[in-house]
């Protein structure tokens, strides 16, 4: 029996990731030009780099975060590296009106839309779960509900452009990590409403993508400095994971995994049928003696 699985579980780990991407690696900048992309949390980390990386592209962009000083900077940055336009609505996703007034400035400043890239995430401790039950509803206001609304504000321009919905999620939302369980449970729901929503768009034959992605450890600022004491591994550059988001976007992906689909893949074969061997796994990357309540 363990021998089978040693070679059953990369076949059908493989098997997993060509069903995951089979899409033709038809990318090129130029699908980029002049399309008006909305980007959250894009004053720092990823949602940083994939402005710059829209900005060399030539795409109009309205960026948003919390802070205006570092969203003005990454603006004027974007307006050099050639972007078509760039302009930053500053605000908090605690607000629950705020993602429908980004939404209207695009609008107001386009006319339409071709494109959301939902990356923003509210703060979160990295420990054992204290019982907080606000801080869990809190967290679902930023991480979940307000990617739902502005999906849903969005939701008549994109049918009218064709769009796309891109949804950064986390390895976290695919199958439970300690010390992060209302970060986890965040993004597990965004998987079942984006997945639930995909359904209901091709019943209804609107031709707007929706793209997850899931991303292991990058090295943002934020995640090194607060799981860098606990998690072992070394984290993925967070330029080209930047830059893969866009392009699985564009190519209207189903899913993308980064840093590795073939792990991605291989954990949802795991996840079925070896859930308890995969917890361990997940478990011994963890240095535990690190973590203080």
């Amino acid at each position: 029996m363990g021998l089978l699985l040693k070679i059953f579980i990369p076949l059908l780990g493989l098997a997993l990731a060509f069903y995951f991407y089979s899409a033709p690696e038809n990318f090129s900048e130029e699908m980029l030009r002049g399309k008006r992309v909305i980007v959250t949390g894009a004053s720092s980390g990823i949602g940083e780099q994939m402005a710059y990386h829209l900005a060399r592209m030539e795409a109009h962009l309205l960026l948003t975060a919390r802070t205006e000083a570092k969203l003005q900077k990454v603006v004027e940055q974007c307006l050099k590296l050639g972007a078509a336009s760039a302009r930053y609505v500053s605000g908090s996703m605690e607000d629950t009106a705020f993602p429908e007034v980004v939404v209207k400035e695009a609008e107001n400043t386009w006319g339409g839309l071709d494109m959301v890239i939902l990356n923003h995430i509210g703060y979160t401790y990295f420990n054992y779960f204290n019982g907080d039950v606000g801080h869990v509803r809190k967290l679902l206001e930023i991480n979940f509900l307000s990617y739902v609304a502005m999906s849903m504000s969005a939701l008549p321009m994109l049918k009218e452009s064709e769009g796309s919905i891109v949804v950064v999620s986390s390895m976290a939302g695919k199958t439970g990590t300690p010390f992060t369980a209302p970060y986890s449970a965040t993004k597990f729901a965004l998987d079942g409403f984006f997945s639930s929503l995909r359904h209901e768009f091709i019943i209804d034959k609107v031709n707007v993508s929706i793209t997850l992605c899931i991303l292991g450890y990058i090295n943002t600022e934020n995640a090194v400095r607060t799981v860098s004491h606990a998690i072992q591994g070394t984290p993925a550059p967070k330029e080209e994971c930047a830059l893969e988001i866009i392009k699985s976007g564009v190519l209207r992906r189903r899913e993308l995994y980064y840093p590795s689909w073939a792990e991605g893949s291989l954990l949802l074969l795991l996840q079925g049928i070896a859930p308890d061997f995969l917890d361990s796994l997940i478990r011994a990357n963890y240095k535990v003696e690190n973590i203080r309540r």
